[in-house]
């Protein structure tokens, strides 16, 4: 199988002190993986280091096929193209329409008005807000903020997409269908999702395998033990 992320004995260090020691996975095209945690155990870290906010100390790692260990400053945009982040406070700018959110986007990644116009209007639709270009991020309840986000997160057709908590913000309802919206994507356009969630509830209704950061360490678990 293809694989999008490869980590192979990686460490990560941050101001002089290991957040993420030894830390080998893979998550191969199509695949679904939680990532579970406790606050500070190094979950954001890895996850900043997926698109490379945070190097890796040591260790050899490719996402997207871009080496990580060898990844340099002005490769970081092209390795972003490549990756959606879903992120649990949504960071769209208030003073600017979904539309604007939406283009700005497109607009850095070189595409043109008319092309991203069509692109803009079938992310929308496959989230089910084709309806709200024209409003702003404080005109939309929050389970509809977070479906502009993936949209946003779908615009380059990324081969990844990071989710960051992407449920903790909403409330249970609102978060099935978040949690439904990401599945149809991971299914329907084989798109590898890696998953930051506390919410056991959805870990327990959707399975799938399961990451955990714990002591600086980075283990897989096997069912729902670790509760």
């Amino acid at each position: 199988m293809e694989s999008i992320i490869n980590y192979n004995h990686v460490n990560i260090d941050i101001n002089g002190s290991t957040v993420i020691a030894d830390a080998s996975f893979t998550l191969n095209k199509g695949e679904f993986i939680y990532l579970v945690g406790k606050t500070g155990s190094g979950k954001s870290s890895l996850i900043k280091s997926l698109y490379g906010a945070h190097r890796i100390s040591t260790g050899v790692a490719t996402v997207c096929d871009y080496n990580l260990s060898e990844l340099k400053a002005a490769e970081i945009p092209y390795l972003r193209r490549k990756i959606g982040i879903v992120f649990q406070d949504f960071q769209l700018l208030p003073d600017q329409s979904v539309l604007q959110n939406l283009w700005l986007v497109l607009k850095a990644t070189g595409w043109e008005k008319e092309a991203a116009e069509k692109r803009i209007d079938e992310v929308l639709n496959e989230v089910g807000l084709g309806h709200i270009k024209a409003k702003h991020p404080m005109q939309l309840s929050g389970g509809e903020q977070q479906r502009v986000v993936i949209a946003r997160a779908l615009l380059n057709n990324p081969p990844l997409i990071l989710a960051d908590e992407p449920t903790g913000n909403l409330d249970p309802e609102t978060s099935n269908e978040v949690m439904q919206l990401l599945l149809k994507i991971n299914r329907e356009h084989n798109t590898a999702i890696l998953m930051a969630t506390h919410n056991y509830q959805l870990i327990e209704r959707y399975p799938a395998r399961i990451l955990k950061c714990e002591s600086n360490q980075l283990t897989e678990e096997k069912g729902l033990m670790f509760k």
